[in-house]
């Protein structure tokens, strides 16, 4: 059975921006429109940094909100300091907040775009797909559309959840990298076996990492790619 894609470029800030630029020459067979790039709007963005941003958007690139600033208070919630130990360790900062603020900041990151001559995409990711303590409804008053998790990406439009599988490779030790082997290998199963798309999730230093050697054979292993906004025929 075929296999297809969407593929997003985590963490996409001023601090890596080299190792972003050097994914995106990997990736150059992939149209633009189909490379998400997941841009954290509270680092400490230069004219020039922000130059580069408006270049990749004229080229095509969708800019997706991540977050804020990448960066989360100190766990208040037995869930949150679990959620760091195994998964997150200190970016999931919606975890920190209540519903209010969980709004709050997600609307401030999809402000930064428009305040800065850019066209958000549509598609919001929360830092390590923790979405936090926000009712599916409230995500309706917000200015963005999907709102990626773990197990898939929620359409607050048509009030629609979309199970789509997951792959990543940011393993900087042995167990990270052969519990994503494993998660890895699961989810491309299911991708085939239920003939949905698989979210093929890279972060910036990935080719550096353990299950580097893996990232663009995954992405040439595709069959063909889409982006976030094409998920409409996808079954629930």
């Amino acid at each position: 059975m075929s296999l297809s894609g969407l593929v997003s470029i985590h963490d996409v800030m001023p601090e890596t921006r080299e190792p972003v630029a050097a994914l995106l020459d990997h990736l150059a067979a992939v149209p633009p429109d189909q490379v998400t790039l997941l841009v954290v709007p509270g680092k400490d963005w230069s004219d020039q940094d922000l130059d580069w941003l408006r270049d990749l958007a004229a080229r095509g690139y969708p800019l997706a909100g991540h977050g804020w600033r990448h960066r989360c208070d100190p766990p208040r919630s037995l869930h949150h300091r679990l959620h760091s130990a195994f998964i997150s360790r200190d970016v999931a900062e919606h975890l920190s907040l209540d519903g209010a603020g969980i709004a709050m900041l997600i609307r401030d990151c999809h402000r930064w775009f428009v305040e800065h001559g850019l066209t958000p995409s549509p598609l919001y990711v929360p830092p390590a797909w923790a979405l936090g303590a926000i009712d599916r409804h409230a995500l309706a008053a917000l200015p963005f559309r999907y709102f990626e998790t773990l197990g898939g990406v929620y359409d607050a439009r048509e009030r629609r959840f979309h199970r789509l599988p997951l792959v990543g490779f940011e393993a900087d030790n042995l167990w990270r990298a052969a519990s994503l082997a494993l998660f890895n290998q699961w989810n491309l199963g299911m991708a085939r076996a239920l003939g949905r798309p698989v979210r093929v999730s890279i972060h910036p230093r990935d080719l550096s990492l353990k299950l580097g050697g893996q990232v663009l054979p995954q992405v040439r292993r595709l069959d063909r790619t889409q982006g976030y906004p094409d998920l409409a025929p996808v079954a629930p």
